[in-house]
């Protein structure tokens, strides 16, 4: 009797030593994940912060300020075009620099334009190398105004910085399921007296690996709920604790995280009990004894 309840008290605590190990790494990596792509979603914000100006030339007729208007609507890279008029841009510039210059001049030097928001891109300057390409060779344009400073460093910066993140989420994962692994394997270390008994008895590979299978499939379901418990926790802290920052949300995101978790706890539990137990149950029975 000693015995059987020591050998229960084993694989229950080598048990829920797996599930809170499967647990920390779904949430490690669900937490990881989840402040990678707010954070690639940042940078597409900012990307799309990208202003192009199209100087329209003075005097130029309304056809053709409505064709250039419907073309740059209508190109690939372009999220949002508004027309300025020689009259609201004279009233901007007054209102930015607190002087009436129509009274010097007797009139309104500035031409119309378009402000041009560009959608987020992998390549911000190819991008806009392609577009002042293009919109340059236009009829009725004078040029195309943008900080090309700003555009080369954010080129350069975004690039490096999403490579960062990519290098970094792959070296966690990678040793996360190598932990993972061995923490698995430990459990079913702990019951190998009972596949030796059950391989001793005649019992088949298949009948051997039902049980543990389903253990390890529940053992999933309890960790992902574990991790999705302390996912949502740490949401609610970051909000409280972060107002300010605007992180992706929703109920078709949650659901697809806390999905995702549940998912991963079960596979991962199910394939590395699987590969665990292949290695015991095609390892002679004397040997499992002395192991």
């Amino acid at each position: 009797m000693s015995a059987k309840s020591n050998l229960r008290r084993k694989v229950r605590g080598s048990y829920a030593i797996s599930t809170v190990s499967i647990a920390l790494v779904l949430f490690l990596v669900a937490s990881v994940g989840y402040i990678i792509w707010n954070l690639s979603k940042a940078t597409d914000n900012i990307k799309e912060r990208m202003t192009l100006y199209v100087m329209m030339e003075d005097g130029c007729p309304e056809e053709v300020v409505e064709q250039t208007e419907f073309k740059l609507a209508n190109m690939e890279g372009i999220r949002e075009v508004r027309f300025i008029s020689k009259s609201e841009a004279a009233a901007d510039f007054k209102s930015f620099a607190g002087g009436n210059f129509e009274e010097f001049l007797d009139y309104n030097p500035l031409p119309a334009s378009f402000e041009v928001r560009l959608a987020a891109s992998e390549s911000p300057r190819e991008l806009v190398a392609r577009l002042e390409g293009y919109i340059t060779e236009w009829g009725g344009v004078d040029e195309v105004i943008y900080q090309q400073g700003m555009v080369e460093s954010m080129d350069a910066n975004m690039g490096r910085f999403k490579l960062l993140l990519a290098i970094f989420g792959a070296v966690l994962l990678t040793i996360s399921l190598i932990l993972l692994k061995n923490t698995i394997r430990m459990s079913v270390f702990s019951r190998r007296e009972i596949i030796s008994t059950m391989k001793l008895v005649g019992a088949g590979r298949w009948t051997i690996k039902r049980s543990f299978v389903v253990d390890s499939l529940w053992m999933g379901v309890a960790a992902g709920a574990l991790a999705s418990l302390m996912f949502w926790g740490m949401l609610v802290a970051l909000n409280e604790g972060m107002p300010y920052v605007v992180l992706v949300s929703g109920g078709e995101v949650m659901a697809t995280i806390f999905g995702g978790i549940f998912v991963a706890g079960v596979l991962l539990s199910v394939l590395f009990t699987s590969a665990a137990l292949n290695r015991f149950i095609n390892m002679n029975s004397a040997k499992i004894n002395l192991y």
